[in-house]
């Protein structure tokens, strides 16, 4: 290998002279070191381009990996959404439809109410108005006896004059009917 060294250095006029000089110098070059030199100089700037190199495509892919994930988690964030927005269409309408529900059940049970209060009303009216019938055909009767009984100038008793009176009160309400 030296002589392949140095037949690669003989190629060089420079270099016979220098090989001379440095015999006769103190300080001198040894042309096999600074190739050694060069040549790991060479392999180890090639390795540090090599690993940056590396280092740029991993990152590269990378930032194709972080892409394509983001892509896809906006893809997924999306169906999360509309599937989330279809929900909460689906709550509101069965509310919507529950709320409804309630509504015509109190709407019914209101109706109901107000049905069992007019009937009750009625029946307060009807029992009101037969309460003053009654008290009304007692006062006209008791009157009517009175007048009847000065007219006539005779007393009848009392259960008598009831009956009369009532026989008559019943044959003007047949008459109105």
């Amino acid at each position: 290998m030296i002589d392949l060294i140095q037949g690669v250095l003989g190629a060089f006029p420079f270099a016979e002279a220098a090989a001379g000089e440095a015999e006769g110098a103190g300080l001198s070059f040894n042309l096999f070191w600074i190739l050694i030199s060069a040549a790991n100089f060479a392999f180890f700037i090639t390795k540090m381009l090599d690993e940056r190199r590396e280092r740029i495509e991993r990152g590269l892919r990378d930032a194709a990996d972080a892409a394509l994930a983001k892509s896809r988690a906006e893809v997924a964030a999306d169906a999360s959404l509309a599937e989330a927005r279809r929900e909460s269409n689906e709550i509101r309408a069965n509310a919507d439809k529950a709320a409804a529900q309630i509504r015509d059940q109190q709407v019914a049970t209101l109706k109901a109410e107000l049905d069992k209060m007019r009937h009750d009303a009625a029946a307060e009216i009807e029992a009101a108005r037969v309460s003053a019938l009654a008290s009304i055909r007692s006062e006209v009767a008791d009157l009517a006896i009175s007048a009847a009984t000065k007219v006539v100038g005779a007393s009848m008793d009392g259960d008598r004059q009831r009956k009369l009176v009532g026989e008559f009160l019943d044959e003007q309400h047949g008459k109105k009917n």
